[in-house]
Order: structure tokens, then C-alpha cells, then sequence
């Protein structure tokens, strides 16, 4: 299968590493790290870089086509670049999945492809989803027709897992989460809003609202 994963400036690393990692593992598809600029694409925590082998131009089409996400305010480049959003769109008449990691699903809305369906994002975003006319939820991956969003940077992971088994069946999915070793055992019970410490997540949630301010 032909897998375009989406690069822009401000990229979370995980959100397109973690999806590739798993395709990458089936020995079963192509994936081309595409950018409106090929070149190296800054990430968000500004401490290196992922290199864009295609550009726009380049990638009319793929199978799957996976939109990373970003930490605030840094979505907000892609959501307003009409030359991103019309890509985007394009690509999407063409794909069997169109999905997105943490706030690679704002982007989404913003190219209209979201309107009124059910997706999730980063827990810290949700305000800004639904303001877009997306519902969102706190499941983890979600399933619209062919639309598969994903929650927050981790579970695109898991996004891809589940698209492989789709795709491939359980078995490869069930070998790739083994030579990948994904078998998560955090130290602690506080990777979600209902799991962390109430204090712990405005403490979060204050944060993030500080940075989408800039």
C-alpha cells in the first residue's frame, strides 16, 4: 500500500514517526514522508528535524494518507495554508484511510473534511475541535467510514495497528506490535484526563492554554 505521511514545520515527532514505524514493520507499503517543501522540517520541540522526501507536487495519491499533529500554536500554520488544506483535500478523494494523530485532526476540520462526524484529538483541544464542527471524543481511535482519527501523540500507534489488521489481517497486526515490542507498562496510571490527578491536569490544561496563546 502507498502511504503519504504529511510533514509541516512544528511537527510532533511521534505523531508521524509512531504510524510509520508500524508500516514500515509489515514490509507491505510505501511510505513517503511528504511536505509543501521537501527538505528538513523543524519539529516542534525545536531539537531536530524530519527530512521530507516529496513535496506536494510529487504525491497525487495514496492508500493511506496520515496527518500528524503539533503542539499549540503551531497547528495553526497548516490550518490557515490553503496550499496545505487543498493537498490535503485532494489526496483524500483518493485515499482508502484518511487519518489523523492528536491534532493532525484539526487540520483535518480545516479542510472540511470532519464537518459534523466524530473524532478525537489531544484531550487539550477538544474545545478548539468542536468550535471547528467536529464532535470529539475521548476514545482513543476512532472510525468514521474511512476516516480514522487518533488521540494523543501515542496513539497513533495504535491507529496504525488497527489499520494494518484491517488491511492485513490480526496476525500481521499481532506480529508487528511484537518485533516492534509494543507492549506499554508506563510507571504511572496518569496518561489521560480521567486517569491523572485532578490538580495535575488543570496544571496541563493551564499550560497548554499559555502556549496556544503565542
Amino acid at each position: 500500500m502507498k502511504i503519504a505521511i504529511m510533514l509541516f514545520d512544528g511537527v510532533t515527532a511521534l505523531d508521524a514517526i509512531g504510524p510509520y514505524e508500524v508500516f514500515a514493520a509489515t514490509m507491505k507499503c510505501e511510505v513517503k514522508f511528504v511536505a509543501k517543501k521537501k527538505g528538513l522540517i523543524k519539529l516542534d520541540s525545536s531539537m531536530g528535524y524530519l527530512h521530507a522526501d516529496y513535496d506536494f507536487s510529487e504525491v497525487d495519491s495514496a492508500d493511506i494518507l496520515v496527518v500528524p499533529g503539533c503542539s499549540p500554536p503551531n497547528y495553526k500554520t497548516p490550518m490557515n495554508d490553503q496550499v496545505t488544506l487543498n493537498w490535503i483535500r485532494q489526496i483524500h478523494k483518493t485515499t482508502k484511510w484518511t487519518t489523523s494523530v492528536c491534532n493532525g485532526s484539526l487540520i483535518l476540520s480545516a479542510a472540511d473534511i470532519l464537518n459534523g462526524t466524530i473524532a478525537t484529538c489531544h484531550w487539550g483541544s477538544f474545545d478548539l475541535l468542536r468550535s471547528l464542527g467536529t464532535i470529539p471524543t475521548d476514545e482513543r481511535v476512532v472510525r468514521q467510514g474511512k476516516i480514522v482519527t487518533a488521540a494523543g501523540v501515542s496513539s497513533g500507534i495504535d491507529m496504525a495497528l488497527h489499520i494494518v489488521a484491517w488491511e492485513f489481517g490480526e496476525d500481521i497486526s499481532k506480529g508487528v506490535q511484537l518485533i516492534l515490542e509494543y507492549d506499554p507498562q508506563p510507571p504511572f496510571d496518569a496518561g489521560s484526563p480521567k486517569k491523572a490527578p485532578a490538580l495535575l491536569v488543570e496544571q496541563i490544561r493551564g499550560m497548554l492554554q499559555e502556549f496556544d496563546k503565542r
